[in-house]
């Protein structure tokens, strides 16, 4: 029964025609469209991958009607959110360093010689990265942020060095280049000793659970460590002394 503007009452049968039928148990809708939410889990596979197979499979097999599309949502949507937003800030935090350095040094060419120890640490961490699962995420990306420091780091105490060597004690540039790179190489060797025993528990934990983010972020950081360290000591020397100076002192 209803009730009727009159305050009477009305068995529904008259108003409408009542029969049972198929359908959905229930009618979701996003932004005024319906919707319907297809979802799996992924296991043994990164969810880029699963992501793109899917996309290959539907654009090939499948012929939606019209008005019909496809959304990926959930984790993958979430996972691309932060990846354009990491993106962004690493980009950020590249110009920081760079207007940072610039701000210390007060020379264009020695700041630029600081920013080649990225490069140097990306070979490592690539490289790290390629040997253990190959998959670029969330976690080693922020590695990779986390590694950019570390190696600029180690060009600052080299250049700076070098400059106090060649103004303060006046030092050729030669021998400013070869007193400071050895009396900075103990310092460099221990920073990266110490960093590197701290995450190598973490890096060995990457098939154990709840290891999703810190594993690949030790691997990362250790296998940038490792040439930015090696190269730090052998690529800035020899960058120094080509273009470190406006004049070089002999």
């Amino acid at each position: 029964m209803i009730d009727t503007p009159d305050c009477g009452k009305i068995p529904l049968s008259m108003v409408t025609d009542i029969h049972v039928d198929k359908g959905p148990n229930y009618i979701s809708r996003e932004n005024v469209q319906r919707k319907i939410v297809v979802q799996a889990n992924v296991a043994d596979r990164d969810l880029l991958s699963v992501i793109d197979e899917i996309k290959s499979k539907i654009a090939k097999d499948v012929d939606l009607p019209q008005e019909y599309y496809v959304e990926f949502g959930d984790q993958f949507e979430s996972a691309s959110e932060a990846t354009r937003r990491i993106t962004l800030l690493s980009l950020l935090s590249i110009i920081a360093i760079f207007v940072t350095l610039y701000l210390e040094f007060g020379n264009f060419r020695q700041s630029l010689l600081v920013m080649v120890n990225l490069p140097l640490a990306l070979i490592g961490g690539v490289v790290a990265l390629f040997i253990t699962d190959g998959v670029i995420t969330i976690a080693s990306m922020v590695g990779f942020i986390t590694l950019f420091g570390i190696a600029v780091r180690n060009g600052i105490i080299m250049v700076s060095h070098y400059n106090h060597l060649i103004e303060d004690e006046n030092k050729s540039l030669q021998e400013a280049i070869i007193q400071g790179s050895l009396e900075r190489l103990n310092p460099i060797l221990m920073t990266a000793l110490t960093t590197g025993l701290a995450l190598l528990p973490l890096a060995l934990s990457i098939d154990k659970p709840d290891s999703e983010i810190q594993a690949p972020m030790s691997i990362v950081i250790l296998g940038g460590l490792m040439t930015a360290t090696f190269l730090n000591m052998i690529v800035i020397p020899v960058l120094f002394e080509r273009w470190g100076m406006r004049q070089n002192r002999n």
